[in-house]
């Protein structure tokens, strides 16, 4: 059972994620257990049961949070912008996925698993955070795209957030895997997030 303020509990909340989100960068998600969250928090496994119950949860939160903070940069690009080109409108929205890396790992996971091992109230908090990013695209190509159609942004949208799953493993690649397409004869040139985001944007934008 949970005890303390609403603060204190969202504060234990966010120590479990930071945990959960320190692992993530030397570790995959198979690896990671609860035990090894609860190692580097202040508190033990069981406690963390009063917030998650499975680490499919805590990768969810994480998830939720990464969506948060993609959602705050995309409202700034609205509101900081009187008007942009459809190149400059794909510089801001790739310069912003250039620094939500985490986002971007997250979104390359098998997301069915991660969903289906969450309770209901969980999933549809992190959908609202999902969905706020969806709005918040269709309300930038509305102010600065105004000559694209409600088909224009639906294609825009089913195109664009699908690609956002491969980013990650086409941007972020090991040394053995280099090797091995070095190995294969597979002559593969290496972008940038920002590049690679860029490179799609402008195309689906028509400029």
């Amino acid at each position: 059972m949970r005890k303390g303020t609403p603060e204190q509990i969202a504060q234990r909340r966010e120590e479990i994620i930071n945990a959960c989100e320190q692992l993530y960068q030397t570790m995959n998600f198979r690896d990671i257990t609860l035990k090894e969250i609860s190692s580097i928090t202040s508190f033990s496994r069981p406690t963390i049961y009063n917030y998650f119950e499975t680490k499919e949860e805590i990768f969810l939160a994480l998830f939720t949070r990464e969506y948060d903070r993609w959602n705050e940069q995309l409202t700034g690009i609205l509101d900081q912008n009187e008007q942009l080109t459809k190149t400059q409108l794909a510089d801001k929205i790739a310069g912003s996925l250039a620094e939500r890396q985490q986002l971007l790992k997250l979104l390359a996971m098998n997301n069915y698993d991660m969903e289906a091992n969450s309770r209901q109230e969980l999933l549809t908090i992190f959908k609202r955070s999902y969905g706020g990013s969806l709005h918040r695209m269709c309300m930038l190509l509305t102010k600065f795209c105004p000559k694209m159609s409600v088909k224009d942004i639906q294609n825009f949208i089913y195109t664009f957030f699908p690609f956002m799953f491969g980013i990650y493993p086409y941007t972020s690649v090991t040394e053995k895997q280099r090797t091995a397409m070095k190995e294969a004869g597979i002559n593969y040139v290496y972008q940038t997030v920002y590049e690679l985001t860029y490179s799609c944007l402008v195309r689906l934008l028509g400029e």
